[in-house]
């Protein structure tokens, strides 16, 4: 005769029934990773601050610059002289807004590997806590379960 298969839903059911769930762990997760991405939000959002800030002041040094090259000139080298120091500050003020590009781009780079190196720490410790709680548990619930064995 054929046996019937065990069903080993009521053995998995019993299973996690007998083992400790700690929610807090979960909503403590969640907690931190919200405080996490809003550091992070924090950063891009002051990144692109400044960085519009930069382009602005940027675009408004070139157009009062383009102002002064189209002003009447009264001979025809003053135009070539004109266009020339137009070329020359426009070159200067792009190196100059390239370089404090480069500045909040170099900032945000170390706050965000500041953040992340804090963040693995604190998960790194966290992780080692949540990892030693619950083998502490398991063993217990471990034990209440085994039955004792007899020598003979």
């Amino acid at each position: 005769m054929a046996k019937t298969p065990q069903d080993f839903t009521k053995i998995l059911q019993d299973t996690w029934a007998s083992l400790p769930l700690d929610t807090t762990k979960f909503q403590e997760a969640f907690k931190s990773q919200s405080e996490l991405s809003e550091r992070f939000t924090k950063v891009a959002l002051d990144a692109a601050e400044k960085s519009t800030e930069i382009t602005s002041k940027w675009a408004k040094d070139s157009i009062a610059r383009l102002g002064t090259l189209a002003e009447q000139k009264d001979e025809p080298a003053a135009y070539a002289k004109a266009l020339s120091e137009f070329a020359s500050s426009s070159a200067e003020i792009a190196a100059e807004n390239l370089a404090a590009f480069a500045e909040v781009a170099k900032k945000v780079q170390m706050e965000t590997v500041e953040l992340m190196l804090a963040a693995g720490k604190d998960f790194s410790e966290d992780a080692s806590a949540a990892v030693k709680k619950a083998t502490a548990e398991v063993s217990a619930a471990a034990k209440k379960t085994t039955p004792p064995t007899s020598t003979k």
